[in-house]
């Protein structure tokens, strides 16, 4: 049989260069370990040893801190804005009597949502202020919030204000969304898979600061006290639940304990806090108490005198220079 000759053919691609590959089901276990491996290598070339966590809503922003004007977001992690008739009144239409019972409720709700806003910027630079004043050649208690508006900004506001590194741990979703700009760029990431980005929460956090929020604020603070709960967690971790009016309206963690659904001694798992002042105490002493052994140590070693140097940290190569001979 006579066949035709075929035509050259062009070169294959890599099997790390194929997106097809990549981004099919049969590559899902490659982009997994991605999200692990990526934001570790980041992490230690930035010198982060340990994380602040906050939690918090992503639908209420304050749009200027000089201003009063608020604006309630389409859906947690959005940019793009609720409707008009979802949206909190506004002064005109009150003083005018134009302001629907909804409308009013919403701007009732915006106000202390604006409110918590400044608390969570003022609680983020008062860890972050102190924590650089610690021993140690790694940065410590790195504020790490959702990457988002709301509360995640707010955090990563105080904390950049503050003149230290902040961490955005955002997620891709189904809408138009964008991290906030007080991310520090070199720590700013994003996630595919919610378990790899819980992942990245946990494994650093040394403490959580849970500020009023959603569905997704409770999926994230339970999960994490379950971990602490059930001791899966190498390490000891303070939680902070801001806000008691709002919490103790929404959840009553206290009866969890008298039905027996939880210990009574797991009540002792998280502290309420109303004040960034008290927040800010309840952190330091926490934070102080678990890490004694190594506050110790710095001290012992005189590491107070030696900051965290300004330039990345090399890698493995770069430090020992490479082991292997690289393939052409």
């Amino acid at each position: 049989m006579n066949r035709k000759k075929p035509e050259p053919l062009a070169k294959a691609p890599l099997a790390y260069g194929n997106p097809e590959f990549l981004n099919s089901p049969d590559g899902r276990m490659l982009r997994i370990m991605a999200e692990y491996q990526e934001p570790m290598a980041r992490f230690r070339r930035e010198r982060i040893q340990d994380t602040v966590v906050f939690f918090g809503s992503a639908r209420f922003r304050a749009l200027d801190v000089a201003s009063h004007e608020l604006e309630l977001l389409e859906n947690t992690g959005s940019a793009k804005p609720a409707p008009a008739d979802q949206q909190p009144a506004r002064a005109e239409e009150v003083e005018r009597g134009e302001a629907s019972e909804q409308k009013l409720r919403l701007a009732e709700a915006a106000v202390e949502m604006a409110r918590y806003y400044e608390d969570a910027r003022t609680l983020a630079g008062l860890v972050s202020i102190w924590a650089r004043t610690l021993p140690g050649r790694r940065h410590r208690y790195v504020i790490t919030s959702g990457g988002g508006p709301g509360i995640m900004e707010a955090a990563n506001r105080g904390a950049y204000e503050a003149g230290a590194k902040t961490i955005g741990l955002n997620i891709k979703l189904p809408f138009e969304q964008m991290p906030n700009p007080y991310i520090s760029p070199e720590l700013n990431f994003e996630f595919h898979y919610f378990f790899m980005r819980k992942y990245w929460f946990a494994y650093l956090a040394k403490a959580l600061v849970v500020f009023p929020g959603g569905f997704g604020t409770l999926d994230e603070m339970f999960e994490l006290l379950t971990l602490a709960q059930t001791h899966k967690l190498a390490k000891k971790i303070t939680v902070i639940i801001y806000g008691s009016s709002y919490w103790k309206n929404v959840i009553n963690l206290k009866l969890l304990a008298e039905k027996g659904t939880i210990a009574m001694k797991d009540c002792d798992l998280f502290q309420f806090a109303d004040t960034p002042e008290q927040a800010f105490a309840l952190l330091k002493a926490g934070l102080t108490a678990d890490d004694a052994h190594e506050f110790a140590y710095n001290r012992e070693h005189a590491l107070q005198s030696v900051g965290v140097p300004d330039v990345p940290a090399p890698n493995a190569e770069e430090l020992l220079g490479p082991d292997i001979a690289k393939t052409r």
